[in-house]
Order: structure tokens, then sequence, then C-alpha cells
């Protein structure tokens, strides 16, 4: 029960940094006035497919002049990218938008781009799925603004729409109008500290507005005469009075102008370090609902570990207690060779004692049916060669998503460190490795393994291997739809390399560190020659009911926050998932009641004389993974509206490789917990 108290007192204290908080970085860019601010583009998303697109690669885009632009960013120049960043499809090219810092324009013709028919076509086909563009200054997307419901808070919504269907009436075939003009606002205020004092000025702020504008009205300079209240829209329509056929080689082409305003306004209220708050002030309304996800998660934790509690407490206390008891009886009995040979009635009296005492036995082994199989418990498991890899990989996993948390709770890892999850994740996971080898081999070797160099290989390849190989697999069907999602072959070279000359070193050094140094877990009992026979299990201590009715648990104490992070990743793109402390605090939560399902699971199949709970142990702490995946795909069919075979596919494979590697995680959790709890409830009997 202190335990308990600790536990609940750790997470109070976590309660209160619950939300987390957001370190923007060290240092700022300033800019003078009149000095260029670099406009880059990056990529467009939608909501309805799970494919990405390089921004400056679709057929409307004006193709870049090679212009040189704020001295050192050359017009079509990609930047160089972090590993995240590549893995998480962006693109980041330099555009010929020119900013200029404080000098307003009201109307800058960019180019007139000539599109053909096929590139029409797929034109409205991302209209149609409501693709979103996503353009960056100073490190901040373009966003479009908004007003909450009562008119008094604005928030931002990152990206912007590149264009609109329209439906006329009812049952009139949908209009596609190109968003090809934009009206860029730029909010900035003074520069803090010296550069302040030098004139110089720090961008809060970039907002987006685009529209519309038809072809004619236009004076020589492709400038519309109405650009502030335009009478007609651009429709994608090769002429004024047809639709595009679905036939691409119909010489159909349309002259699409391109325009942009620019106007600078500068704002008292919002400083450097807080411009990413718009970002996030859609995430505060939903508090509510977090704190009632951790409330609900605390009470079936509560619930748990008063379960866990009897049993420790009460009933194996009990029986120890107990098992203490008949052997003073026993040590008090006469022997059946002693001295005693008195006459019959003696000889009577010693027969009902040693009866007496067998009954007890017979009794105390019926309340306490998991000391029955001391002789077993400890007995190696079929295919612990697989099993101890996969413990590895388990460790790896829950170190690299601890480092993760705990750095995104603190606003370490945050949105302006854009691809910062991915890179800072791949290299917790590949420094993990260290950790990794060392668990499996222990494992490995008490399981009583001889080839801890195959051992070893196997833990570095193994979760590695089979997610590339599927990843790989999937990148076909993505690299044939020519989206920026496909990771590039350099980056998956890159990957392997990474893997091959870092990771499989570190892996390689823990193993046999954890094999020939440390060595194997000891054991309290050693396993009889000759296996018990497991007796008829009931109903709900067979294994597959078990352990499905097991992952129950979990699942209820996650499925609130998995709703928010659902939403996040496939609901709303343009907004961020950034509540890390509540991340952490339900994480905590989750894994106290993996540890306290999985003893609890391990003790009613011990109770039931089933000593097979090597295997069981793993798979009930990774069971709740079977309730996430059915829960994704209840969300897949009741909330999205995914379009196209390729997303879909992408949809099932990558949420099924995120709850496998879930459950693998949680499935070391739980077999830990279970190891420990065996060994402790087991060292404490003596048997001869």
């Amino acid at each position: 029960m202190h335990a308990d108290v600790r536990t609940t007192g750790v997470l109070c204290a976590l309660l209160g940094l619950a939300q987390g908080f957001y370190i923007p970085g060290i240092s700022f860019k300033s800019y003078r006035l009149g000095e260029t601010l670099p406009l880059l583009v990056n990529k467009v998303y939608s909501d309805n497919s799970e494919l990405q697109y390089a921004y400056a690669e679709l057929p409307f885009v004006c193709p870049p002049t090679g212009r040189v632009r704020a001295g050192r960013f050359t017009s079509g120049a990609s930047l160089s990218l972090n590993l995240g960043e590549v893995l998480r499809g962006d693109r980041i090219t330099v555009s010929d938008y020119e900013l200029l810092m404080g000098t307003d324009d009201e109307a800058h013709f960019l180019c007139s781009k000539i599109v053909d028919g096929a590139g029409i076509k797929r034109t409205r086909e991302l209209i149609r799925d409501g693709y979103v563009a996503e353009w960056i200054v100073d490190n901040l997307p373009g966003a479009t603004s908004f007003k909450s419901t009562d008119q008094k808070s604005k928030y931002y919504a990152a990206g912007f729409k590149i264009g609109e269907e329209v439906v006329s009436s009812p049952g009139a075939p949908p209009q596609y109008f190109l968003y090809n003009h934009v009206t860029l606002v730029i909010r900035y205020h003074r520069a803090p500290g010296n550069d302040g004092e030098q004139g110089k000025q720090v961008v809060v702020g970039f907002e987006v507005y685009p529209k519309s504008i038809g072809a004619g009205n236009r004076n020589k300079d492709g400038i519309p005469e109405d650009i502030n209240h335009p009478q007609n829209g651009l429709e994608l329509v090769t002429s004024s009075n047809s639709t595009i056929s679905a036939d691409e080689s119909d010489g159909g082409s349309l002259a699409i102008p391109f325009t942009y305003s620019v106007y600078f306004r500068e704002v008292a209220g919002i400083d450097w370090k807080n411009r990413w708050d718009l970002y996030f002030v859609a995430q505060d309304s939903s508090t509510n609902i977090h704190w009632f996800a951790i409330v609900n998660s605390m009470v079936i934790a509560a619930l748990l570990s008063t379960v866990v509690a009897v049993i420790l407490a009460r009933t194996i206390r009990g029986d120890l207690t107990d098992d203490s008891k008949i052997k003073m009886k026993k040590l008090k009995s006469p022997s059946k060779n002693g001295e005693r040979t008195g006459g019959l009635l003696t000889q009577l009296d010693d027969v009902e004692e040693e009866a007496g005492i067998d009954s007890d036995d017979e009794g105390i082994e019926e309340l306490t049916g998991w000391k029955l199989v001391h002789g077993d418990v400890f007995r190696t498991p079929r295919y612990g060669e697989l099993l101890a890899p996969l413990v590895g990989s388990g460790v790896q996993l829950l170190l690299m998503a601890t480092g993760l948390v705990s750095l995104s709770a603190f606003g370490v890892l945050n949105p302006s460190f854009r691809g910062g999850y991915i890179s800072v994740g791949t290299a917790f996971f590949i420094i993990a490795g260290v950790f990794s080898g060392y668990f499996s081999s222990r494992v490995y070797k008490t399981f009583g393994g001889q080839l801890w160099e195959k051992n070893v290989f196997v833990t570095a390849s193994l979760m590695p291997g089979l997610l590339f190989s599927i990843v790989f697999i999937l990148n076909l069907f993505v690299w044939a739809q020519a989206s920026s999602t496909a990771i590039p072959f350099g980056t998956l070279l890159g990957l392997v390399c990474l893997w091959l000359f870092i990771q499989l070193p570190l892996v390689y050094l823990g193993g046999r560190y954890g094999y020939k140094t440390v060595g194997a877990y000891t054991h309290p009992l050693k396993a009889n020659a000759i296996p018990r026979q497991i007796p008829v299990q009931s109903w709900g201590t067979k294994s597959f009911q078990a352990i499905l009715l097991s992952g129950l648990v979990p699942f209820l104490v996650v499925f609130i926050e998995l709703m928010f992070v659902f939403k996040s990743l496939w609901q709303d793109k343009s907004g961020y998932y950034y509540v890390f402390g509540f991340t952490a605090v339900v994480g905590i939560i989750l894994t106290i009641t993996v540890v306290e399902v999985t003893i609890v699971a391990t003790y009613i199949q011990l109770c039931a004389e089933n000593y097979h709970w090597w295997w069981q142990s793993f798979l009930v702490g990774g069971s709740s993974s079977v309730w996430i995946y059915a829960y994704l795909l209840w969300y897949y069919f009741t909330k999205l509206h995914i379009t196209g075979f390729v997303s879909s596919l992408l949809f099932f494979a990558y949420g099924f490789l995120a709850c496998a590697v879930y459950g693998l995680l949680m499935g070391t959790v739980g077999f830990l917990a279970a190891y420990t709890f065996v060994r402790r409830i087991y060292g404490a009997i003596k048997v001869d």
C-alpha cells in the first residue's frame, strides 16, 4: 500500500505539469526594415489522403526564375533537410515571392502559367480532395486565421486551401476554382535586446488569405482591376463554357495568372517566444477532456492497485503463513521411523495425526494452486530463442518512447523543430541498442541459450528488418503515385548504414556484456525433470480469452487520449498535437496498469496450475494493441473520409505497424513485471 501512496503522489506532482510547456529555441532571427524575408514553399497535404506532394512540383505552380533571394537563397533551390523532415514528406524550396520587412505591396504579378488538360485534371483532383498548402516564413508555417465562436479569441490552422469546390445547385456538376491570388500578412514587432535598439524586427505571425480571381479585367502588368472585390473566380476549365474532359489528350489548356499582396502589421501583444501559441489555442479548449481522461485512467489504475494489494498482502502472505504453520506441524509430529513404538492405541493416534496433516496439506493445495507448480514455473519456455530478442527490442522501444515523451513534455521537442520527433526518436532508438542487447542476452542465457552472437544478430535485425521490409514495400506504392511521402533511395540507404555501422555494434556490445560478464538471471527454484500435467482450464483462464480480456483494461486507460492523437494525425492535419504533458501522465498510468493487469493475470494462471506464463505474460502486456487497432478500424469507417486505394493501404498498414510496435513495448513491460512477480513469490517459499 505504501507503494501505491508513493505512486499517487508522483502522479499528482506531475499533474501540474500535465500540459507541458514550449521552448521555442535559444536564438531568434531579426530583420532590418527593407531586408528580404525568404518565403519557402513545402508541400500540400489533405485530411482525406495519406499522400503528400511537393508544392514546387504541382502542375499549376509558377516555374522558378533562379534569382537570388536574401543574398544566399536561390529561387527554386531545395533546402537541406534532416532525417525527420525527409521521412515526414517535407520538400522545402525557395520561392519567387518578394517580401521586404516593413514594406507593403498591394499587388504584385508573379507569373502566368499555362496548364494543359492533364494538369488541369490533376489540379481539380487535388482541390476535390481538400489539399492544403504549407508555406514557411521565418520557420513559421503560413496559417489560416480563425475566430472562436464567441469572437473573443483568435487561433491559427497551419496551411491554406489551394482551391474551392462549388456545387451551384443540387444535382449539378461541381465547379473547381483555383486560388491564384494570396494576401500575405506578416505580423512583427521590435526585436528584444540589442537588435531592437538597432531598429531590427522579429516575425511573430504569418497569415495567408487565398482568393480566386478570374483571368480577365487586368491591366497591362497583369494586375486585376478588381483585386479586392473580384466578380468572378478562376474556374479550371479550358474555355468559359465547357468543363475539362476526362481525356487528357484533348489538347486543351488554360493560362493561369498568379498575383499576390503583402502587408506588414506591427503587433504588441505577442512576444517572439510565444508566437507559436496561436497554433495551439484550439487545443486549449479540450483541456477539460484531457483532465477527464487522466481522472478516468487514475480510477482504473487505483482499482487495479487495490486488487494487486489484496493479492500480495492477503492471499499470498496468507498462503505463505499457512505453509509455515503446516511445516511447524510436521516438525512437531512424530516420524514414521522414530523411536515411538507404543501399543496399538498409540499407533492409531499417530495415524490420525498424520491423516490430519495430509488433509491440511490438501486443503492448502486447493487454495494455493500456484505452489503446486513450483517445480515447473521456471521451466524454459518453448521458442525462448524468439522471446529473448523480442524482450530486448521492447526495452529498446521503451527507452526511446520515454526519452521522446520526456523531451516533448518539457518543450525541448516542439513544432518549431521540424522533423525533430523522428530525428531524435531515431537517435534514441539506435543508442538504446546497447540496452536491447544487454537484456536480450541475459534472458537468452537464462533460457539456456549457447549461441549468444546469433541472438545478438536476431535482436538487432528482427524488428528493424521487419519494419524496413514492410515500409520498403509500401514505399513502392507511394513512389508510383509520385508523392513526396515516398522515402528517397538515398535515405533508405542511409537508414541501412545507421543500422549496420552503429546500431548493430551497439547491440553487440550490450549483448556481450550481458551474456559474458553479468550472466543469466538466477531462479529461486529448479525445474523438475518431468513436466507436470496441466489440468483442464476454465473458460476465463484459457489463453485466448485471458489475453483478449486483459487487454481491455489498458485500452480503457488510453482510449480518450487516443481520440486526440487520431484527430491530429488524420482529421486535423493543420493542427498540432502538443499536449505531451498529458501524454506523459497517461503513459505513466498506462505502464502501471499494464504491470498490474499482467501480475493479476499471471497469478490467476498459476493458481489454475498453468505454468506456461512466459509467453502468456508477454501477450497479456501487449494485448491492448488489439483493441487499439480495432478502435482504429472503427475510426476509419465512422470518422474519416480517406479516398484512394493507396491512401487506405497506407492507413491500415502503418496503423498495424504502430500497434505492433506498441504491443511489443507493452508486452515487454508485462513480461518484466510478471518475471519479477514470479521470482519474488517463489523465492519466499521453502521447498525440499
